[in-house]
Parts: C-alpha cells; structure tokens; sequence
C-alpha cells in the first residue's frame, strides 16, 4: 500500500465523516457518531491494508469488511463511494434512508452492491464474519491458498460485544483458531442511555483473550498504530480483537463523546462548527477534487492484486475451475435429483418403519457424496439429530477439508455462522438443534429470509411427539412462527420417502432458508410409490383418495399426524364415510400455489379436519374458519408420547368423533 502522511490522512478520513453528517442531516434521521468515531479506522482499513478492488467489489479473494455496528451505514455507503463502486453515485447518498433507495438505514447486501452482509441487529456482523473465516479456510484447504487466501475484517461496537451472540460467535472463532478474522472494536465507551460505565464493566480484551483470541489497545484516531496493530495481527496463529479508543462524533464541538452523537442528526449549527473545528470546507455532499480522486486511487489500487488471482486462477485445471465457478454460483450439482430419485425406489422396494430424523440421515447418506459443498453440523446434538452424514469428517485446524462442525451449545451463533459461509460463496450448510430451540436461533434465520441465503435447518423433536422431555422441550408454537416469517419455508415430512423429496426441495432452493422439521418417534413409511416426481413440491398432494363416490370429508396433516388421519380414514370407512386424505408438508409451498391448484389439492367435501400437534394459526387457509382441527391449543406435558398423544386428544378416534359429529349435523 502507498504510504501517506498524516495530513493527508485526515482528508480523507474527513472526507467520510463530512458525508456521513450531511446524510444523516438531509434524512433528519441517523446515526452520525460512528461514523465521525470510526473514520481513522476505516480510512487504514481501506487505504492502507484491505486487497479490494472496488471495480469488483464480488471477486472471490477480496478481504472482506463487515460492518457489524450496522447503524453506522453512512460509514459504508461513504466508502464505497469514495472508493468509486459501481452502482453507487453521491445522489444515492443524498437518499439516505429513503424509500428503495441504495442507502437504507441499515446495510442491506441485497440493495447495496459492496455490502457483505445485511447488518443492523447487533452481534449478527460479528458472529456472520466468523462463518466468513470459517468458509475461508475451507475452501483454501480445498482449491489451494492461491486462488483463496483472504481475511475478513470486522468492526464492531460496544452493543455487539454486549448482545449474546458475541460470546457464542469468540468462542466458537477462538476454538478454531480463525486467525484471519480481525475484528476492530469501536471503543468509545457510549451507548444511547449515555456513558457505558452505568450499564456495563466488562474488559473486553481480556474477555477475548480468556476465548483463545490475540487482543490488544491502540488508540484510534492514530493511524500509524492501527495499521501496526492490524500487521501484527495478520501475523498471529489466533483471531484477533483491537481496541480502538476513539471518540463517537470526533469533531463535533458540543456532542462528541456525548450519547447526543449516537442516533440523532447533529443539527444545522453543531454540524457547520463540526467541519469548521475538522478544517472540512464546501457545500453539503461536496468533496474536494483532489480528496475524491485519491480516494478513487486507493479504491482502484486491487486492481493489481485481482488481476493476478485472476491469472492464478486460470493456472487451475478446467474441471476445478469449473467447479469453483459452479459452487460460488450455488449450482446444484446435476446428481443431485438422481440419487433422490434413487434413494425413494430403493425405499419403495425395502419400506422403512425410522423417525424422520433417521429418515433425513439416510438421505444425506445418499447426498453427500454428489454435493461436495454442503456443510453440515449441530449445536451439540448429532446423536440426535442425526446431521452426521457416512464419511464427513470434522472440520478442526488440522482437517480444515472437514465438512462437519460441532457448533457447540450455540443455536445462535450456529445459525449466524451458517450465514456466513453462504454469503462467503463455495458452501451450502445445514444446522441441527430441536425445534423449540429454534427461539435462541431465531435473529439469524430472520436475517437468512431477509437476504434470501439457502440455508437448512435441520429441526428435529418437531412436537409432543418427543414425549418424555415435556413443555419446556416440546414445539408448540414454533411451526406456525416460523411459516410466518416472510421467505421461510418450513417443511415437516411424514415418512423417509417425503423426508428424501423435502431435502431435494430445501437444496434446489437458492433463493430463501428452508427449516426441516422431523420427528423424534418412529414412523410407517405411508409412501410405497417411489415415484421420480417429488410430489411434496407443491406443498401438498392426495395420499388416499375416497372410495366409492366423492368425498365427504377431507383429512388434511403434516408429518407426524399422518398416519393418525390414515388411521381415521379407515375407521370412517367403516362408518360409512367416505374421507381422503392430504399429506401437507408444506403450507406454505401449498398456500404459493395458483388458485386452481390449491382448489384441486384442498378439494369440496363439505367437512375439512386438519391435524398437526401444534397450534391452529395458519391453517384456516385450508380448513376455513369454520373448518376442524385436532391439535395442541396449550403447552405439552412431560410422558411416554403414545400418552401425551392421546392426553391432547391427537388420535385417531378424536378425529373419527369430530368427522362425524359435523357429518351427521
């Protein structure tokens, strides 16, 4: 990197406070402090350390930059400004925060070309980066460390160091020893209640430290010791945290250092005394000709270091070039829809009696070996979950080609990480925890819908089908929670057949997360069709259809509870009751589909029964409101299942009751 002096220094680094005090003053609405706080460290970072080329800003070895203190965004749209990404104009500044605009209020990686990662809850920046160095070294110890050898950086504040998350996501980066994650903490002792002393008192370095990390204080507004702290910590066999002391809304005359700083515009007359004390001359949004075109120079200074990747990368064979390219642009391998295909024969010939969490095992058994890419793992339950495919080996420091994580007791940072390694590109992950534990994981996969990242969650002890464990343990809720939440796909298969098409649906989704929840107990296998059609991608389909005339009564179930309306079919068979039955895995998929479709798969038998062990939200859509539905409607309760079972009134013969009691009028 071009060395700089001082001065010039300081231009620049003025350069991003100036823009981020206009923003925040022309939207009436922002957080100006962090940005005025953090521009010496940025200014390093981005001039004097990071390999980015800011033509490219998607070049798969650049350094990545995460901007985990996402309130702070006028620091990124400055610099990606400034640095001249395509795609951003000083007129998109001046919209900050505005309606469809490429500055929202919080970094969106969906609206903004050079934003990494979608950042705004705090922690989420931080645990993302550690699946971003995690993804790093495994796709290096793959392809080789001279197509792949890059760091991510980190700045993070004081409320991501606070949020829970932090620690799942330092331990777990400090246990791997990702020495290149660097994480710069934005010290400044202020948070919007006011000083950070009357709400917090831990020591953070020391707190790294105590979780494997390399950490250190600098102070940051001195660029010359934080560029030597982050050339140290490239050097370091550890993740490294620095400590950058600064002042939130360095410069401002009246608020700096004041929480006055943090999430309100300056003002007119505390902003014009701000630049005048920063020596910041010219209109609002108005940058000095010769301050932008060095700011352009540096941007365009990875120039070099991309073109020769570029070249290295063409040195690799045809067939692993071919491969890198495929998998950064989440293809799904060809194989894939063979072997599942395959797999369901296989299962029609030799019927199996598993739990679907079984069932999801057998599948991966079969998926692994043509989907190299896919990354597996669980917060410390794999005997349970059963996410431990045949010959995946643990991913550790001395088997970085492993493609298995045991996360820990940590659904959060799981989750987060899964997000990361996506987002990085050359890996599709699935995460195990039970259902109910979907609650700690929750921010994360909310954050994977909202940036559409293809990610599995492999949810098991999906109902009071778990049995002994009890309410504490057993999902109620959580199945409709989770088909509420805007691009998630949730799917609950009923046996190893459907387990096997609901994994083909989640890979062969690249656009959103898919949640697969699966049962605890054993279930009969209810498909022996073995067809190549995966008849669970519309959501729903007839499993049995009526005999001997139209139906006239529809038994509509998820998962577990099919069998029991299998079961009741038959018991209104004998009443003289003609019922079908539809197997809905997924309501959501089922509730995309065009009306003639979803009118042909709910059908007209004048009485509608649903059936899941959870909550009723939701299914009016199919059984209407004046539809039955045999479910949960409180907590569960701790028992041998078959008992929990019939405690709830979930069987068979509840079912039968309610279908005639409506039949017969």
């Amino acid at each position: 990197m071009t060395t700089i002096d001082r001065a010039q220094h300081d231009k620049l680094a003025n350069a991003i406070r100036a823009l981020a005090m206009d923003g925040v003053e022309q939207a009436k609405s922002g957080h100006p402090g962090l940005p005025m706080g953090a521009a010496d460290v940025a200014t390093v970072l981005f001039t004097r350390v990071m390999n980015y080329d800011a033509a490219d800003p998607r070049w798969p070895d650049r350094d990545r930059f995460i901007l985990s203190a996402g309130h702070g965004s006028m620091l990124l749209y400055a610099l990606l400004y400034l640095t001249g990404t395509p795609g951003l104009a000083l007129d998109d500044l001046k919209k900050f925060r505005q309606l469809e605009s490429k500055t929202p209020g919080h970094p969106e990686n969906f609206m903004t070309v050079g934003v990494e990662t979608t950042t705004g809850p705090l922690g989420q920046g931080l645990a993302t980066a550690v699946g971003m160095a995690m993804a790093e070294r495994m796709l290096a110890a793959e392809f080789g460390k001279k197509v792949v050898d890059h760091k991510t950086y980190v700045l993070a504040s004081d409320g991501d160091l606070m949020e829970g998350i932090s620690q799942e996501a330092i331990a777990l980066a400090g246990h791997h020893k990702l020495n290149k994650l660097i994480v710069l903490w934005d010290d400044n002792g202020i948070s919007i209640d006011g000083p950070l002393s009357i709400s917090d008192s831990v020591d953070q370095v020391a707190r790294f430290k105590a979780c494997g990390w390399r950490s250190e204080r600098v102070d940051g507004h001195d660029p010359d010791a934080i560029e030597a702290a982050i050339r140290r910590a490239q050097k370091s066999n550890k993740p490294t945290m620095i400590a950058c002391k600064t002042v939130i809304g360095f410069g401002a005359p009246k608020k700096a250092g004041t929480s006055k700083a943090h999430g309100e515009p300056l003002g007119a007359e505390e902003l014009a005394a701000a630049k005048a004390k920063l020596g910041i001359t010219g209109a609002a949004f108005e940058i000095a000709a010769d301050v932008l075109k060095s700011w352009r120079a540096f941007g365009s200074a990875g120039h070099l270091a991309h073109k020769d990747w570029l070249a290295r990368f063409e040195a690799l064979s045809p067939r692993k070039r071919a491969e890198f390219e495929r998998r950064l642009a989440h293809t799904v391998p060809g194989k894939l829809d063979k072997v599942i295909v395959a797999h369901k024969k296989a299962l029609a010939a030799n019927p199996v009696t598993v739990a679907t969490r079984k069932a999801s095992e057998l599948a991966l058994d079969v998926i692994v070996p043509v989907m190299p890419e896919l990354v597996s793992g669980s917060a410390d339950l794999t005997p349970s979950n059963n996410t431990k495919a045949k010959g995946l080996e643990d991913f550790t420091l001395k088997t970085p080609k492993g493609r298995y994580i045991r996360y820990g007791i940590r659904e959060h940072g799981m989750a987060a990480a899964m997000n990361g390694i996506t987002l990085h590109g050359g890996f599709r992950t699935a995460g195990g925890t039970f259902l109910v534990f979907a609650d700690y994981a929750r921010p994360s996969m909310r954050l994977a819908a909202l940036m559409g990242l293809p990610v599995v969650y492999v949810m098991t002890h999906d109902s009071i089908g778990l049995g002994e464990d009890g309410p504490t343990h057993q999902p109620v809720e959580h199945l409709a929670s989770l088909r509420s939440m805007p691009n998630m796909r949730v799917l609950r298969p009923a046996d190893a057949i459907e387990t096997a098409e609901a994994w083909q649906i989640a890979l062969e989704r690249t656009g959103g997360p898919t949640v697969l929840a699966l049962s605890r107990q054993n279930l009969a296998q209810l498909r022996t069709d073995g067809t190549a059609t995966n008849r669970s991608a519309k959501g729903a389909y007839e499993l049995q259809a009526a005999e001997g005339g139209k139906a006239q009564v529809s038994l509509f179930a998820s998962g577990s509870e099919l069998e029991i309306a299998v079961a009741a079919r038959k018991l209104l068979a004998e009443k003289g009751v003609r019922a079908r039955v539809v197997s809905v895995p997924s309501l959501e998929l089922l509730l995309a589909q065009d009306e003639a479709t979803q009118n042909q798969i709910i059908g007209e038998a004048p009485v509608k029964i649903a059936i899941e062990a959870a909550v009723r939200f939701g299914w009016d859509a199919v059984i209407g409101h004046d539809g039955i539905f045999i479910g949960m409607a409180s907590f569960g309760a701790s028992g041998p299942y078959k008992d929990v079972y019939k405690h709830f009134g979930i069987t068979p013969d509840a079912v039968v009751e309610a279908a005639l009691k409506r039949h017969n009028g």
